[in-house]
């Protein structure tokens, strides 16, 4: 495996503008000749399509939902960044790229990160001219909210309601092209596997989940667009839906899956309230705007939050770190509630949580400046938990949310497989190891509407493209793969369900490769993944047939690629001896308990390349060079 980022030369803020003019072109009247497929029809993936095709080339789409509008891009809620400065409070294009790069802990390309900061202007613009309803100050000019990680008021927002907002304008975008005819939409179908042909992914295998219709589809290049795999500890903020299939497939045929271990866990979620709960719900980061995290001072305590006097509350953000307060960024919130918590101060039946407080707000601005900030999310949790926030604080826990890692792509978005393509979340290119809040919906558009458009051109421009077509052997070949998985699966008639192997790894990279980590717990995970592996394969039962809808066969499959994927994670997290963003090594860490990185031996990306069946994964090294960002120890204080 090679491992060639293609970063141009030049002055950093030079570097996409002259790149873009060095690139080939595909003129128009060629640009029909070409497809491509998209996998994922979130933001990352509605955007490109829309784009492509509205470029001229002829596109095809796949989304396991019944309509792009149920890509997981919906639930986010608190904001989208961009560089506009439009408060006037110091904000710029730099200030963003180095907010970005000193948030993601100093393990990011600086490149990418950069240019995703130039383009976040543009973004704006577009989705206005979109109609996202963007909030407005009195005056009509759009509103901006802080986020955690930066001191400016860059993030713009629709109430609590960004990612759905956001997603429907890249939605209604798609939907054009579709009516259009350029564009065609395959809803309800899952990707089991790439083709490749003399080394270039040329398509995709698919199952269509009404029908369980197995079959081949090829283009000139194909892009995954699938999101992350926090799913992988079964419970996560993340869709059920979510998985890492799509890209671990393309990493079996090839492509480098870097950071396996760079996760997020959210600090504002809704605690665990069993043991049979299938999923958590995210409360906004925005809320730390004018919620007041605390725990009581009192350890064990068991009086109702207004019984507590203020004395005797610990806002244990405010007191650790003055300058930011709460707006700290997630990993370092995650793992200071984590901290109070383990010490014996969380508060609920189960003693993780501790509390959101917005009495302060609310005596300051009144209730319903509070309702029309975040008017659906207070209605979300009470409707959640029986709780009134207006009238008592929330409860939240750390919950794995976002993940950083993901197929390794250069600077033109292409994996280490020619015409293979990752965007979104399902790259891991510019976030390092922690993800500021409010970027993960500015990277997906940034990627689909702004940079995939001029990078897949000059790959078009540039490859040796002989024309394909679903009969060839390696289309048969790779379909016949697939079609046998799935009768594999269908034919263990086991004892265990699906989710109670599915949870059984999730509780295991939780305790062990979850908020912190150790050796000993990840060699322990290390040599279990494969007996549990072992026990899925033999004793798993997925009822029903592959022809029809058959939703425990879909989650078989795509557990099964969870079981392989979660060893890789903990390797990863083993091998990077060092502490920094989401990932912390308790063995690395500071008198006052934050991440230690170790710059001389970590500063690389790490990508694992697919080396065979229980064979294990060969390390490579992208080293990573800081011009402009220089490495310090991140200071929230």
């Amino acid at each position: 495996m090679k491992l060639d980022a293609r970063i141009p030369s030049g002055a950093i803020a030079e570097k996409w503008d002259k790149h873009r003019f060095e690139m080939k072109l595909v003129n128009p009247a060629n640009k029909r000749k070409h497809s491509v497929i998209v996998v994922g029809t979130g933001l990352a993936g509605a955007s490109a399509a829309a784009s492509l095709a509205e470029l001229g080339y002829s596109v095809r789409t796949f989304c396991y939902q019944d309509s792009a509008r149920r890509a997981h891009s919906i639930a986010a809620q608190g904001g989208i960044n961009a560089a506009k400065n439009y408060q006037n409070d110091g904000d710029s294009v730099y200030r963003l790229f180095y907010d970005t790069v000193k948030g993601g802990d100093y393990r990011a390309r600086e490149a990418n990160v950069y240019r995703l900061a130039q383009v976040s202007v543009n973004i704006i613009d577009q989705c206005v001219a979109q109609g996202v309803p963007f909030a407005r100050e009195y005056g009509g000019l759009l509103a901006n909210r802080s986020f955690g990680g930066t001191q400016v008021s860059r993030t713009f927002y629709a109430r609590g309601q960004t990612g759905q907002q956001l997603l429907l304008g890249a939605y209604q975008a798609l939907a054009r092209q579709v009516s259009a005819g350029k564009v065609e939409h395959h809803s309800r179908t899952e990707m089991l596997d790439v083709v490749l042909i003399d080394g270039r992914a040329r398509g995709v295998v698919t199952r269509n989940l009404v029908t369980g219709e197995i079959r081949t589809w090829v283009a000139d290049a194909v892009l995954l667009c699938t999101g992350g795999y926090s799913n992988v500890y079964y419970l996560s903020t993340n869709a059920m839906g979510c998985n890492v299939t799509a890209a671990w497939r393309a990493h079996r045929r090839g492509a480098g899956f870097a950071n396996p271990c760079f996760t997020q866990i959210h600090p504002t979620c809704i605690p665990v309230a069993g043991e049979e709960q299938s999923k958590l719900t995210l409360m906004s980061e925005s809320l730390r705007n004018d919620g007041r995290i605390w725990v009581p001072k009192k350890a064990d305590e068991k009086r109702r939050p207004p019984e507590i006097p203020e004395g005797e509350r610990d806002y244990y953000l405010e007191r650790r770190y003055p300058s930011f307060g709460n707006l700290v960024p997630r990993d370092v919130a995650s793992r200071a509630a984590k901290e109070r918590c383990d010490a014996g101060y969380g508060v609920g039946t189960t003693g993780y949580g501790v509390y959101l407080d917005f009495k302060d707000a609310i005596d300051r601005m009144g209730q319903n400046a509070i309702s029309e900030r975040y008017g659906n999310l207070f209605q979300m949790y009470e409707k959640i938990t029986g709780e009134d926030p207006y009238q008592t604080p929330m409860r939240i826990y750390p919950a794995p949310h976002y993940t950083m890692g993901g197929l390794w792509v250069d600077y033109n978005l292409m994996t280490t497989i020619p015409g293979l393509h990752a965007l979104g979340e399902a790259n891991f290119s510019d976030h390092g190891a922690n993800r500021l809040g409010a970027s993960a919906l500015m990277q997906g558009l940034a990627d689909g509407y702004f940079v995939i458009p001029y990078t897949l051109g000059h790959d078009l421009a540039t490859a040796d493209l002989p024309t394909v077509s679903e009969n060839h052997e390696e289309c048969r070949r790779t379909e016949e793969e697939a079609r046998q998985r799935v009768e594999r699966l269908l034919s263990i008639d086991g004892k265990r369900t699906v989710d109670d192997i599915h949870r059984e790894l999730g509780r295991l990279m939780w305790n062990e490769v979850g908020m912190s980590r150790t050796r000993e717990g990840l060699k322990k995970t290390i040599a279990r993944i494969p007996e549990l592996r072992e026990e899925f394969w033999k004793n798993v039962t997925v009822p029903g047939s592959g022809e029809h809808l058959n939703q425990s066969l879909e989650k078989a499959g795509r557990l099964a690629d969870f079981l392989e994927f979660a060893e890789v994670m903990a390797r990863d997290a083993l091998e990077r001896e060092e502490s920094c963003g989401g990932h912390f090594r308790e063995e690395h860490q500071t008198e006052e308990g934050e991440a230690m990185r170790d710059d001389d031996n970590f500063s690389h990306a790490s990508v694992w390349e697919w080396k065979g069946e229980n064979q294990a994964a060969e390390l490579h090294k992208e080293t990573l060079e800081f011009e402009h960002c220089k490495p310090t120890q991140r200071s929230y204080k």
